[in-house]
Parts: structure tokens; sequence; C-alpha cells
């Protein structure tokens, strides 16, 4: 496997939907619960990244922005689902 094989399969680009981490992948990196989300497969290579580098920001710039650009799509997704239900209730909020 090539090292643009690997960043592929990290990143998700190898199939047509993308790789989830599953729950012992998870727990072997002691993930925190609260980032055991759909990104957590972009996350556990940037914290290995992140370790073996002595976090130093410039070092793994690109898992970082892979991960950061997974967040800021779940975000989205989040909101229009929100924007959904609002339109569905007639605008009103829940709250």
């Amino acid at each position: 496997m090539t090292v643009t094989d690997k960043i592929k399969d990290a990143v998700g680009l190898t199939s047509g939907e993308p790789r989830k981490a599953t729950r012992e992948e998870m727990s072997a990196a002691r993930l925190p619960l609260a980032y055991r989300d759909s990104c957590a497969h972009l996350l556990i290579p940037l914290n290995r990244c992140r370790q073996e580098e002595f976090y130093l920001p410039w070092k793994c710039e690109t898992e970082r922005h892979s991960y950061e650009k997974c967040q800021y799509d779940e975000f989205k997704l989040r909101v229009r689902k929100m924007e959904e239900l609002r339109a569905a209730k007639g605008g009103e909020r829940s709250n």
C-alpha cells in the first residue's frame, strides 16, 4: 500500500461511503466519549501524529485539516436537519 493509498484510506476516499471507526478502535485509541462521533476515524491518526511529533502545530496539518473539515461538514448537516424540523413545525422553535 502506497502513502497515497494510506492517506485516502484514512480520509475515507477509498470507497463511496466514508469509513467509520468501530467502538473497539475508539476504545483502543482511548478517545474520550465526547469525541466518539462520525469523525473519530480522522481523530485517531491525528492524535497519534500529535503524540509522535510532540504536539508541534505545523507537523500534523494535513490530519488536522481533514478532521476539522469533517467536523464542519457534520455541523452543516445538523443545521440543515434542524432547519428541516423547524420548517415541518411551521417555523416554531422547540424551546
